[in-house]
């Protein structure tokens, strides 16, 4: 397949080992993987926030950097980010913008998957051939849970994973406490959501934590970092990037 890779904002500029193992991943399972130059931002913190009008230009751009017809699938590693394209995109477009965009966006959002979606549903695979000999737990998102539910697709992904040491999360599914500006308005209650999800992550002895969304690792890693916990965070990207690395067969002569 030709997939357009959609790098995000928060990819582009804090995360990019996320953004190039998506890339090494999907290349290594044989595909063509193009990054379109002109892609911007989706939009969604503008929308969010209540500037619905100010993300026309980005849904706009959206629609121009990936509607080339050659470009079969357009992928992400945040279930945030293809939650905006999937769920906001067609609303703005619908609100504030020609006939025209309304289709180009119909036409985009359609293709726009998140990683794990493209890698089982589009791709029908889950075992990648990655070796990760770690102890991991994962946490499910709420916009790839609840938006796009894209379910177990990623335990399925990790189970496949040679080496892995995978445990269950305890109340996985409730919120990290990040949600955007949430965090920043709501700061009290986010940091009481982050403690508890904290104190799940170490009740499991883990040694990383992976998500599907840097947003919620970043909010996550935050949270250890300023505790002194020796956990780290590893986007799902990541995990599922890396290989095995055979032990050398060159002989030593004395």
């Amino acid at each position: 397949m030709r997939i357009a890779l959609f790098a995000t904002c928060l990819g582009d500029t804090l995360f990019p080992n996320a953004v190039k193992a998506t890339a090494l991943l999907l290349a290594r399972l044989g595909n063509d993987v193009v990054f379109p130059p002109g892609q911007t931002c989706c939009g969604q913190m503008h929308i969010n926030t209540g500037y619905q009008r100010d993300a026309l230009p980005l849904v706009e751009n959206y629609a121009d950097s990936f509607g080339d017809s050659s470009i079969d699938a357009v992928v992400a590693p945040s279930g945030s980010c293809v939650g905006s394209v999937r769920h906001q995109h067609d609303m703005i477009a619908s609100r504030y913008g020609a006939a025209a965009l309304r289709i180009r966006v119909e036409a985009v959002r359609a293709k726009t998957y998140e990683l794990s979606e493209l890698l089982v549903d589009v791709l029908g695979v889950t075992d990648v051939g990655a070796w990760f000999p770690h102890r991991v737990t994962y946490h499910p998102t709420c916009h790839s849970l609840r938006m796009l539910r894209v379910g177990d697709k990623p335990l399925r992904l990790l189970r496949h994973v040679g080496g892995i040491d995978l445990v269950e999360l305890p109340e996985a599914d409730s919120c990290c406490g990040f949600g955007g500006t949430f965090a920043i308005k709501n700061a009290d209650t986010s940091t009481a959501m982050l403690a508890d999800k904290i104190l799940h992550i170490t009740s499991t002895g883990a040694e990383y934590c992976t998500a599907g969304d840097s947003s919620c690792l970043m909010h996550i890693g935050g949270g250890m970092s300023r505790l002194q916990m020796e956990t780290g965070t590893v986007h799902l990207a990541e995990i599922l990037a890396s290989v095995h690395e055979p032990a050398s067969t060159a002989t030593v002569t004395p």
